[in-house]
């Protein structure tokens, strides 16, 4: 065994608009946490980082800043992403990291420039990163939803984010077609909190719009309708009150978000060569991210394209269990490659 396997740490890593994932060789996932860093403004620190600083959200004194490194698929604050991806690497690796030199694979929006692609990969190197590879999302997420990426055949694959639906047709190892919607997770959580100040005069934060979503959202009519109470501040009185909502309301303030990503879709499916587009009615279409989770979107783009429309086993890991596959498949790594 060479003396530097002894050391290693081989990571995956997926650097996603709400949460990133980190996947170890040989240990799988060991870490999973909503991308946000809180800064100590009045120390010029950080003071917390994933679930910690999550957990502020809403809730901080005036020197306590949470931000998100990431918005719309694309990194809106370099010097937080850097450390939020140092705060994770060093966790997921452990104790005596400084011993340690891992390889790296990183999955990242589709749609970051050259610019953010150099900024991913330089910090990855301050962390003594051996190699530092960098894979589009999209890409990963197929591949970890375990799709035929490399047959001569067309596979669609529709990841929906926090910041990004990205919309992907993948043939022999290559992205024929691609198109990424700054419409996703954050967008939903957006008309929720704007649905329910106009029609409820209620003001809600994004933790409570985000559970609303969990809890009751749906992209279609449920069997079963559900409500819930929902707390927040009053308008008009300012003070805090109660309100019901119902997955009627919901989907009332999610419809345009919602109609948004269907028609993307619709138009992608125009715009694939013909042979591909045959490919696809026969296999089918999976989705992945954290947005497949919402209700009947798979019976809503079945119902709107006529085609099979699957939800990945694990959609909110799919990227970072393809990442993960890079790391010990060479040959697929250097294939799909994005840097």
């Amino acid at each position: 065994m060479k003396l530097g396997s002894i050391f290693a740490s081989d990571l995956a890593i997926d650097l996603g608009t709400a949460n990133t994932c980190v996947f170890a060789q040989g240990r799988g996932i060991v870490l999973n946490e909503p991308s946000i860093v809180a800064f100590n403004t009045a120390k010029g620190e950080v003071e917390a980082v994933g679930q910690d600083a999550h957990e502020m959200l809403g809730r901080t004194p005036p020197n306590i800043h949470a931000v998100r490194p990431l918005r719309d698929g694309v990194i809106a604050d370099f010097d937080a992403a850097e450390k939020m991806l140092v705060h994770f690497v060093r966790k997921a690796m452990g104790p005596s990291t400084r011993w340690k030199r891992p390889r790296l694979v990183i999955g990242v929006p589709s749609e970051i420039t050259e610019v953010e692609r150099r900024a991913v990969r330089d910090s990855g190197f301050r962390l003594k990163a051996t190699e530092v590879h960098l894979v589009d999302e999209p890409m990963a997420a197929a591949i970890g939803a375990g799709l035929p990426i490399s047959d001569a055949a067309g596979n669609m694959v529709i990841d929906i984010g926090g910041g990004t639906t990205d919309i992907a047709v993948i043939s022999m190892a290559g992205t024929v077609y691609g198109r990424s919607l700054r419409v996703a997770g954050d967008a939903m959580d957006e008309a929720i909190t704007s649905y329910m100040r106009k029609n409820f005069g209620l003001h809600i934060g994004e933790r409570t719009a985000q559970q609303i979503k969990f809890e009751i959202g749906s992209a279609m009519p449920l069997e079963e309708p559900v409500r819930m109470d929902v707390k927040g501040r009053g308008v008009s009185e300012g003070v805090p009150r109660t309100v019901t909502v119902t997955d009627a309301d919901v989907r009332s303030a999610l419809a345009d978000p919602l109609r948004q990503i269907v028609q993307a879709v619709r138009e992608s499916l125009e715009r694939v060569p013909p042979e591909l587009c045959a490919d696809i009615y026969d296999r089918g279409v999976v989705l992945t991210g954290g947005g497949a989770l919402l209700r009947n979107l798979d019976k809503r783009l079945r119902d709107e394209t006529g085609l099979p429309v699957l939800v990945a086993e694990n959609p909110l890991t799919s990227v970072v269990m393809g990442a993960g596959m890079m790391l010990t498949d060479a040959s697929l790594l250097r294939k799909v490659c994005a840097n």
